[in-house]
């Protein structure tokens, strides 16, 4: 605690409990149950080591330690995925998308903003825009999700991975399109549960996510359990867009009564690198 020794007595004493209760993300009544302040001499002591750079403000009373070893910081979030898990407003919440395939090696660049599946509407709190993403699901669509270690001592909830390619297809603008899909697709190919794919895209019942699943797979030629087939069998006449991300002027209608605005050649193209 020598990196504090410049703090007063009750500041000091604050965080060195809570770090000795592995509590660096924390509440204003978890200060107030170490400190035995009412809440107004809590809150002022909490907003004077917010401007101290000591900790900070993760949403509306609750709080990270800023590790003295990273130096003076304005806005430190710790783990991307931790801070999502304590500031997100519903216990049904999952990691998705993006984040999602960030997590399970789907993704050849950095992860820029986390994507956070959640049946409540949220407001992005100020000091987190432009990192945090928060996407309303409707809880029927909140199945398939696996508490995963992000570090030695904390876990998250985050969609396995056949659940994120699936969730992918449905919400392309939530995943960098469908090029990205299939590029991550490809990448964890050999770690892909088949089986499981099947039967989630039986329980999605969402005729879009068949056809462009089929259309991926048909791509890249990976047709295990003969899925590519049955998936034919289940397509509706209506035409869907391919990706609906993306413009393009140059687009045709397939077989798996999609209008593609892609082309198989470019997603070809693009796994290569």
């Amino acid at each position: 605690m020598n990196n504090y020794k410049t703090l007063g007595k009750i500041s000091a004493y604050l965080i060195s409990q809570l770090y000795d209760n592995n509590k660096n993300i924390f509440s204003i009544n978890d200060a107030q149950d170490i400190i035995k302040k009412n809440y107004n001499q809590t809150t002022d002591l909490l907003s004077e080591l917010v401007k101290r750079k000591v900790i900070s403000r993760l949403k509306p009373g609750k709080f990270i330690i800023i590790p003295q070893e990273i130096g003076n910081v304005e806005k430190f979030i710790g783990n991307w995925f931790i801070a999502a898990r304590e500031i997100v407003n519903s216990p049904d919440y999952y990691i998705g998308f993006y984040s999602a395939m960030n997590h399970w090696g789907m993704l050849t660049q950095p992860l820029v903003k986390v994507f956070i599946a959640t049946p409540k509407r949220q407001v992005v709190p100020k000091q987190l825009k432009g990192k945090f993403v928060f996407i309303n699901i409707s809880k029927k669509f909140i199945w398939a999700i696996k508490d995963e270690w992000i570090t030695q001592t904390e876990k998250v909830r985050i969609s396995n991975p056949e659940k994120t390619i699936l969730d992918g297809l449905l919400f392309p603008h939530y995943c960098g399109g469908i090029t990205e899909i299939a590029k991550g697709f490809w990448i964890i190919r050999n770690r892909v549960d088949f089986t499981r794919l099947e039967e989630y895209v039986k329980r999605y019942k969402k005729n879009v996510i068949i056809k462009r699943l089929g259309y991926i797979l048909e791509t890249l030629e990976i047709n295990e359990n003969n899925l590519i087939d049955n998936l034919k069998k289940d397509i509706n006449n209506r035409y869907d867009l391919l990706d609906p991300k993306i413009s393009s002027k140059k687009s045709y209608k397939n077989n798996w009564h999609l209008i593609d605005n892609i082309g198989k050649e470019q997603i070809l193209n693009i796994i290569k690198y």
